[in-house]
């Protein structure tokens, strides 16, 4: 895979990755554009995404529904020379069993954008049931 980013103008920039495009920009407090998300935005979307992919790709392959699940990834800049913290909540549907939501809180943390970051940075994973 390979992900290509060209300047639009500012600190804005296209980005090309497998045929797709987005635009990734700064805040204007940090004088961005805000015209799209920023680095550190999309790596906590990745990790969020990533980790609801993988819980419906295994829930799937199990024949357990999991509705619509929610996955929110939180991201808190550490101060120079602290490890980066990411805080995943799950959110899963109050129908699952016990043994379910346990192996489902196990797989959250296998999906590849957390197996890739979890050398470089702690990562909290919390499972919370909707209610």
């Amino acid at each position: 895979m390979r992900a290509t980013a060209r300047r639009i103008e500012g600190f804005a920039h296209r980005v090309e990755v497998d045929g797709h495009e987005l635009t990734v920009d700064e805040p204007t407090d940090v004088g961005g554009t805000n015209t799209g998300p920023s680095p550190t935005r999309l790596l906590t979307s990745s990790l969020a995404a990533c980790t609801a992919i993988t819980i419906v790709m295994y829930a799937d392959r199990k024949g357990w529904d999991v509705g619509g699940i929610e996955v929110s990834a939180q991201f808190e800049q550490p101060p120079r020379g602290e490890p980066a913290r990411f805080e995943v909540t799950v959110k899963l549907p109050a129908s699952l069993g016990e043994d379910q939501v346990e192996r489902l809180k196990v797989i959250a943390g296998k999906c590849p954008v957390h197996r890739t970051l979890i050398g470089e940075v702690e990562i909290t994973d919390r499972v919370e049931l909707a209610q």
